[in-house]
């Protein structure tokens, strides 16, 4: 073996070491921010009086995040294979570090964690990186919590959190646009234990819900819902579901926004018999990620209000949602309304530039949205 080999040998195995480290961990220089500001089209957003938005963290295909106790933002993606770590070290309103936690897996969209470990929800797994913040720059390999959740892509990505009981709630979406089938772990939204026992289903008649959170003053689950498609432009809409308790049904595929009966599957069906909407959304808007606001900087109305990401419409004439929306309660839990709190992605012409697909709230107050579509995630402030 030549010496010219062994060096060629020893290059490519250093390049090799090196741009793994590089992908594991990368330090983060965001530049300037006016520039940012142009690339992602923020001049385009329109926000309420007194709120502004930046960008936080290029990340791509950055969809569901989760957020650990020291401040660490965990982000999942869907069309890439990736789990990536963000912190903001220095507190500046940006990210400093980006970490590749995890890579290979299939469609690891949904992110939580507990206890340390990070949980990542793929199509028909749950896995656990456990400690992951004692080396985010070498994180250990995923180990398996669960693995037979059904296998099927259609509506397969799944968000994930963990409730006030400690229970990993896990949707299971209907592997349809609208079908009805036999296992009834099709459309529902199960619970299991930490630790991958005790698998039940909390919740069915779910279409497909990728966005959910706990009141924080009731601990009951709330829960976006995507509607069924071919029915038209304007139905069914999506939904704002509240489940208090753990058996009840929401009405798919039998019943569409509490009270319209399904076109294939309705018939003979009373849509009384099912769980209506605490909120009907705009049609086809696909309701992505919610959370409970619960800080201090946006102001007492925003308190427990929710805050839902419309990643907007495929198939309709007119498309709709693209947005952040917001659905004001009473202390009762009863809707006030829904209206627009920050849009501008889709303009008038039909043209994308962003596609929200989740929101986090960050210690200060902040929020921070998710954006597939652009490979970003956005900070949004009150100022003042």
């Amino acid at each position: 073996m030549s010496k010219l080999f062994i060096i060629c040998i020893g290059l490519s195995l250093f390049v090799s070491c090196k741009n793994n480290k590089d992908k594991a961990q990368a330090e983060v220089n965001l530049g300037d921010a006016s520039a940012l500001y142009k690339k992602y089209h923020l001049d385009k957003i329109q926000l309420p009086p007194g709120f502004s938005i930046a960008v936080y963290a290029e990340v791509p295909n950055a969809r569901s995040m989760t957020l650990s106790p020291s401040g660490v933002l965990y982000v999942g993606n869907r069309t890439e294979d990736k789990v990536y770590a963000v912190t903001d070290q220095n507190k500046d309103g940006k990210a400093d570090k980006i970490y590749t936690v995890a890579s290979g897996l299939n469609t690891p969209n949904g992110v939580a964690f507990k206890n340390g470990h990070l949980y990542i929800a793929t199509i028909s797994s749950i896995l656990k990186l456990e400690n992951i913040e004692t080396n985010l720059a070498n994180p250990p390999a995923p180990k398996v919590v669960y693995d037979k959740f059904p296998q099927d892509k259609h509506h397969g990505w799944k968000f994930i959190a963990f409730g006030p009981d400690g229970k990993l709630y896990v949707p299971v979406g209907a592997p349809c646009n609208i079908c009805k089938r036999d296992e009834p772990i099709y459309s529902s939204i199960t619970r299991i234990n930490e630790d991958g026992s005790g698998l039940e289903i909390f919740a069915n008649g779910i279409r497909n819900s990728v966005g959910f959170a706990w009141h924080p003053v009731t601990k009951q689950l709330w829960f976006t819902e995507n509607g069924r498609d071919m029915l038209g432009n304007d139905v069914p809409k999506d939904e704002l579901n509240h489940a208090p308790a753990a058996g009840m049904h929401f009405g798919f595929p039998f019943c569409h926004e509490g009270n319209m009966p399904d076109a294939d599957y309705g018939a003979g069906k009373d849509c009384n018999d099912y769980t209506p909407p605490i909120e009907k959304l705009g049609p086809h808007v696909a309701a992505l990620g919610m959370r409970f606001y619960t800080a201090e900087m946006f102001g007492p109305a925003y308190d427990n209000q929710v805050f839902i990401a419309e990643h907007g419409s495929w198939n309709r004439a007119q498309p709709l949602g693209y947005r952040v929306s917001i659905v004001k309660l009473d202390s009762t839990g009863k809707s006030l309304g829904y209206s627009t709190f920050a849009e501008g992605w889709l303009q008038a012409d039909g043209k994308v530039l962003g596609r929200p697909v989740d929101v986090e709230m960050m210690p200060d107050g902040a929020m921070l949205i998710s954006d597939d579509y652009s490979g970003a995630i956005y900070r949004v402030i009150k100022k003042g």
